[in-house]
């Protein structure tokens, strides 16, 4: 009996001592697994994010192998062939503005809600953030930056034809698109045709839409009809201008445009906060003479960014950490001062760095000008066939501009077009 029990004692040790043993191996095997690297693979275009800010990314998060691929040429057909080939595709990836064209494949993209980012939601503007919601709540987006518009004008032509030509006067008196087109009439009257009020028909239809809640479509994908009206709104708006002689018909991006503004051809223009970088390079001569004040009919938006994580990606939680550090609040304030990307989290316009003082712009520091913009954007519904309709109607706008088309018979075929267009 006793040399039974010594013997069962005896496996009782030996078993614990093989556990114990155990124990002491597998913990360096489970280090070693979580040690190991977690790769991810992110798709951007230049100037979206700062490459140096990628960098410390990558010393942020040791636990990541990122490998960061800043795509060139179409970037968006670049995606939707990627996506349509279910191969090669990135864990995270950048969306431009037409991030509404994906919402009907949000089964391809995280929910970022399931991620945590909920949690953050209130550091960031609410009509951004919901740009980046699906209509059926799926958040595939995370805010980047944003495009709020402002009236960039040059302040020596308008004190010339007796305007107001301080930005808070400007602002003020220029507070509706009649009072815009009646100042345009007086620079044309006092510069003999020689100076225009602004760039081109489109920008005037682009910035008085986007000065309203309501587009094209409800959130239910049903068209809200060519007869809504702010749809009339921006269409007879343009118009006007073009009828009163105020467009100097100089398309954005274009050399043509670029002298418009260098030669003092144009006084003013409604455009987003990115503008400030595109026009100072199309207009060096002009450096001190613009000022910035509050577009006339409200604010607007026109641009901006997010990030999307791919249900493809096989490490999902990782790839949001990354995502939502890259932009927190204080690293979207650190890629405005290095590649004038506006934030889309309010916390930080109170800081020095968005209201340092700007040459260009004479002294003045537009920052705070764009800053209120932003906290005052109407939050529109886009829906996923939101660029080929507004693509249809400013392009028959056009034709009323270059081509004086008769606008009643361009509005009625414009109609027509975008019927057919949404029948497909």
């Amino acid at each position: 009996m006793i040399r039974r029990k010594r013997t069962c004692w005896t496996a009782i040790l030996m078993v614990c001592v093989l556990l114990i043993s155990g124990c002491s191996i597998w913990p360096g095997q489970d280090d070693s697994a979580n040690n190991k690297k977690v790769a991810l693979t992110l798709w951007y275009w230049n100037r979206s994010i700062d490459d140096k800010l990628i960098a410390r990314a990558k010393e942020k998060f040791p636990n990541i192998e990122l490998t960061a691929q800043k795509i060139g040429g179409d970037f968006k057909a670049k995606l939707k062939t990627t996506l349509a080939a279910r191969s090669g595709e990135p864990d995270i990836v950048a969306l431009n503005d037409w991030i509404m064209e994906l919402f009907p494949s949000e089964d391809r993209f995280y929910n970022l809600y399931d991620l945590g980012a909920g949690d953050i939601e209130d550091q960031y503007l609410p009509w951004k953030w919901k740009q980046g919601v699906t209509p059926s709540g799926q958040m595939i987006g995370f805010p980047m930056d944003t495009g709020p518009t402002a009236l960039f004008y040059r302040e020596d032509l308008f004190k010339e034809a007796g305007l107001p030509s301080d930005p808070e006067d400007v602002t003020r008196q220029i507070n509706s698109w009649d009072a815009y087109a009646a100042a345009g009439e007086q620079l044309k009257e006092k510069f003999g045709g020689k100076v225009f009020l602004t760039d081109n028909i489109a920008t005037v239809y682009n910035q008085v839409i986007s000065q309203s809640a309501e587009r094209y479509f409800r959130p239910d994908g049903s068209f809200i009809g060519m007869d809504s009206p702010i749809v009339g709104k921006s269409w007879d708006t343009a118009v006007a201008f073009k009828e009163k002689g105020l467009l100097a018909n100089a398309d954005g991006w274009t050399p043509s445009w670029n002298a418009a503004m260098n030669n003092g051809e144009i006084a003013s223009f409604v455009g987003a906060v990115w503008m400030k970088q595109v026009l100072q390079e199309a207009a060096p001569d002009t450096s001190g003479k613009w000022r910035v004040a509050r577009a006339p009919g409200g604010d607007g938006n026109n641009g901006g960014s997010f990030l999307s994580i791919l249900k493809s990606s096989e490490h999902p939680q990782e790839a949001f950490e990354l995502v939502r550090w890259l932009q927190s609040p204080e690293n979207q304030l650190e890629q405005y001062q290095t590649l004038n990307l506006f934030p889309s989290a309010p916390g930080v316009f109170d800081d020095p760095a968005m209201k340092e003082k700007e040459p260009f712009f004479g002294g003045q520091a537009t920052g705070p000008v764009f800053a209120e913009s932003a906290q005052d954007v109407p939050n529109a519904f886009f829906g996923e066939r939101y660029p080929s309709v507004h693509n249809i109607i400013t392009r028959r706008l056009n034709d009323v501009a270059k081509q004086n088309a008769d606008p009643q018979q361009v509005w009625t075929d414009t109609v027509h077009r975008v019927e057919r267009e949404l029948q497909r």
